[in-house]
């Protein structure tokens, strides 16, 4: 019988070094996207403890196709509510993009009436722009309502958080970036993600924000993100996790800063590509002061909303995940 197709993977990994977070002590990260509806509590935790003090969620597809416009609303809501409430409760700052994601783009009547949805959200405190959004196959359905949400974007005068397609990434990006163009977008208020060496020059030689997903055997690596901002610089690129419910790691934004650390990388130039730029693209929304952060930094995690708290009864704020013994 042939072997477990993962053991290989499994062989491929690395080896923890848990003293990576020495190296990087005291610096601070924002993790630009991330989709915390997906993480438990645990991964909110080791975020903090790693330094990252800001995040932003976009919404997206859960793995299965939604039924019904009430099922965004609920989502929508959670991403402006419930889960920025969560956030709070391990002293991280929430932010979120809202949008009508392209895989769910193609059930067009659904789409249709998301559509008519998305103003009621993307006026809400905290949605620092609209996304993410773009192509995954590339039908016509799913151009179609890119271009409707990039005029809402305008309107709104909000940064727009593209999703470059898996498949003919290179194709697919430059097309997403020629239609922001087209509807008189300035590329300094997009942010095109999931690059890699194929789109990065491309992207940043037409004036777009290039972000780079650290993403386990797919997307980018962290060693391939180093070897990019030693060729390309720092300037207008940001590094993300997009940990979802997908193997994926939540801590890929200090852990990248880690290992930028030790290839000789300066500080400044990190904490551009792992902090700075992200709040630089997505601050022209308005919605983002740095003051903010301090503010959810000393947080009671008794403290409820809609009457739920993240403890149960008789829990104590914090965990000791040292220990063997969990009473």
């Amino acid at each position: 019988m042939c072997c477990n197709p993962l053991s290989n993977e499994r062989k491929q990994q690395p080896a923890e070094d848990p003293g990576f977070l020495d190296s990087i002590s005291g610096m601070t990260f924002f993790d630009p996207h991330v989709h915390m509806t997906s993480r438990t509590t645990d991964d909110y935790q080791a975020m903090a403890d790693a330094g990252i003090v800001a995040l932003i969620e976009p919404a997206f597809w859960l793995g299965q196709p939604r039924t019904g416009v009430s099922t965004f609303q609920d989502y929508y809501s959670s991403l402006i509510g419930w889960e920025r409430f969560r956030s709070s409760q391990f002293g991280i700052k929430h932010y979120c993009t809202i949008g009508l994601n392209s895989r769910e783009a193609n059930n067009v009547p659904l789409a249709e009436e998301v559509m008519e949805l998305l103003p009621l959200f993307i006026y809400k405190e905290g949605v620092v722009g609209i996304g993410e959004i773009g192509f995954d196959d590339g039908t016509a359905a799913e151009e179609r309502f890119y271009r409707a949400q990039l005029e809402l974007a305008k309107e709104a005068n909000l940064p727009v958080q593209i999703h470059t397609p898996h498949r003919d990434k290179k194709r697919g990006t430059t097309r997403s970036m020629d239609i922001a163009l087209e509807h008189g977008l300035d590329p300094g208020m997009v942010i095109v993600d999931h690059n890699n060496e194929e789109t990065v020059k491309e992207v940043l030689d037409r004036g777009f924000w290039a972000a780079f997903t650290i993403y386990p055997f797919t997307k980018m690596g962290n060693e391939r993100m180093v070897q990019i901002v030693k060729q390309y610089g720092a300037g207008r690129i940001m590094v993300n996790s997009a940990a979802d419910w997908g193997i994926s790691d939540p801590l890929a934004v200090p852990k990248t800063a880690a290992l930028m650390k030790r290839t000789g990388i300066s500080d400044a130039d990190i904490r551009l590509v792992t902090y700075q730029n992200a709040i630089t693209a997505f601050g022209q929304s308005g919605q983002i002061s740095e003051a903010d952060f301090a503010t959810v930094r000393d947080v009671d995690q008794s403290g409820k909303y809609e009457g739920n708290t993240v403890l149960r009864g008789g829990q104590q704020p914090r965990i000791d995940k040292s220990s063997i013994i969990i009473s």
